[in-house]
């Protein structure tokens, strides 16, 4: 009898996840997403014209009564638009702000990771940990990881596996934290990581040109980090609290003997202790450079005008730069120290290697440069939000359902779309705008976007890092005759995606009823 009854639910089961397989593989590669959205603007911009679509609202300038305004859909086929949107071609392209803020922080990430610290850092981390708090360690590093980008993601499971193996541990277990932390938890972090750089960007072309959001609304790279912070610590317990009591249970977690030249493996090297050590002093240095920079009256970082540090200031319009020469000054030590940078050129050469990660994304970047300013050139961005806003307000979907519906719609786009970036190069010039006629700022969108985009990560079937993550299970596999699968995987991943979404979501409803800063000088609404 139990075996009739479940075989429907696993047949349930698997089409579930073979429709989303299916239905996400017709979705045409990003940069041809961007170009097919180009031209229905383009002829949707016409057709609205000709019919004489417009909004009226109420548009308000510092130190002025807020006055009517009217603003009508703009026909990008005729001459003029299209000369414009010529001559700025390359203009639009390369002064799209995510692109110099991602190839700015991946240079100098690319020395960090290239020269192996990151590496050596995690190695460092996990197996000092005592075996009590080897999960604990696991999630907070795989969740800070996304520092190394998508390496990361592969990273914390491999490694995950080998230890928890080593110390006579499940090392199914290992891999099943190891990639929810990395995947799932993808977008908290303790540290700025290219991630903060690439969506701040977004939000920042976003806002451009929106007559009712201040010119000066806060959009630096730190406007989620006091959130992001935070939720590091929450995912960091939800991971080890599902690991234990739903995963363990769940694959078996029997402690064998441990396997200390199994662990020796991944001992860090002399050279490696030595560059660590290096990147330690580097980082005590520099960190006393920019207090020295910000602390005394008159300073270099504070506002020239009432030398305050918040809202504004050059320490946060700095930012940039500040992160850039942090990574760049530790990361050489680093590599310094450990030998792997032996000679001036050396650097510039790791640097290279760091870029080319970013190949893909710069490629997409044209076509969406240029959806974006398509979008933002037919006026539809006010046009849609202004009649948007009204919307919600008729329905009264401020507040926190707003803020649900909008989490909820980009978990369900994450199962068909993974690119994190592409789903908010096309929601962000929407929602930011419409979100701020309801009150919302940009950061808390763009938080809730992140929200609704992470949990997920770990059991869409699109994910690039399923084959890794089968191929590790299949390498651990106590059963030679154990079928491992996307199902596998998913089964594995479902709780962590569950807890993260409900922790996720909770800290978010919390952070905005007590009105708390998403960020330096950030607030949660305009």
């Amino acid at each position: 009898m139990s075996e009739a009854t479940s075989a429907p639910k696993k047949g349930k089961f698997e089409g579930f996840i073979k429709g989303i397989e299916f239905i996400g593989n017709k979705f045409p590669h990003p940069f041809w997403l961007f170009v097919l959205l180009s031209l229905i603007v383009l002829f949707l911009s016409h057709w609205l014209a000709q019919k004489g679509v417009s909004v009226t609202y109420l548009a308000a300038k510092a130190g002025e009564a807020p006055k009517e305004a009217t603003v009508a859909v703009v026909d990008l086929l005729n001459y003029d638009s299209l000369r414009t949107f010529l001559a700025g071609f390359v203009r639009t392209y390369v002064n799209f702000a995510p692109l110099g803020l991602v190839l700015t922080m991946m240079l100098s990430i690319g020395i960090v990771e290239q020269t192996g610290m990151i590496s050596a850092l995690m190695r460092k981390t996990i197996l000092g940990a005592p075996n009590f708090l080897v999960t604990a360690v696991v999630a907070f590093v795989g969740i800070n990881a996304n520092l190394a980008s998508d390496a990361g993601i592969i990273f914390t499971p491999v490694i995950a596996a080998a230890i928890f193996k080593a110390l006579g541990r499940n090392p199914w277990v290992g891999i099943a934290a190891g990639y929810a932390a990395g995947a799932g938890g993808f977008t908290a972090n303790f540290f700025i990581a290219g991630t903060e750089a690439l969506l701040s960007g977004i939000t920042k072309s976003a806002i451009e040109g929106v007559p009712y959001i201040p010119a000066d609304t806060p959009t630096h790279v730190l406007i989620n980090y006091y959130f992001m912070a935070t939720a590091t610590i929450v995912l960091t317990i939800l991971t080890v609290y599902v690991t234990e009591k739903y995963t363990v249970k769940f694959l078996g977690d029997n402690e064998g003997s441990r396997d200390e030249e199994e662990l020796k493996k991944h001992a860090l090297t002399p050279a490696e202790n030595r560059g660590l050590l290096c990147a330690f002093l580097a980082l005590v240095l520099y960190i006393g450079l920019i207090v020295w920079l910000t602390y005394p009256e008159g300073s270099l970082f504070r506002n020239p005008k009432d030398g305050s540090l918040l809202p504004t200031s050059p320490l946060l319009s700095s930012v940039m730069p500040i992160l850039f020469f942090l990574f760049f000054f530790v990361g050489s030590a680093y590599g310094i120290g450990a030998g792997t940078i032996k000679k001036g050129e050396d650097i510039p050469k790791l640097m290279a290697k760091g870029i080319a990660g970013s190949i893909g994304f710069i490629v997409v970047v044209l076509p969406a440069s240029l959806f974006v300013e398509l979008f933002r050139m037919s006026r539809f961005d006010v046009v849609l939000s202004v009649n948007g806003a009204d919307w919600l307000k008729a329905w009264n979907l401020g507040g926190i359902p707003l803020l649900l519906m909008f989490i909820v719609l980009v978990t369900l786009l994450n199962f068909f779309m993974m690119s994190g970036s592409a789903k908010w190069l096309i929601l962000a010039p929407i929602f930011v705008p419409m979100f701020a006629q309801v009150g919302f700022s940009p950061a808390l969108t763009q938080i809730a976007y992140r929200v609704g985009d992470s949990p997920t990560n770990i059991i869409t079937p699109l994910s690039y890092y399923l084959p890794v993550v089968i191929g590790l299970l299949e390498q651990y596999k106590k059963d030679a005759d154990t079928e491992v699968g996307i199902g596998t995987v998913i089964s594995m991943a479902m709780p962590y995606t569950i807890f993260y979404f409900i922790g996720f979501t909770a800290l978010l409803i919390v952070w905005y009823l007590a009105g708390w800063p998403l960020g330096p000088g950030v607030s949660v609404s305009l």
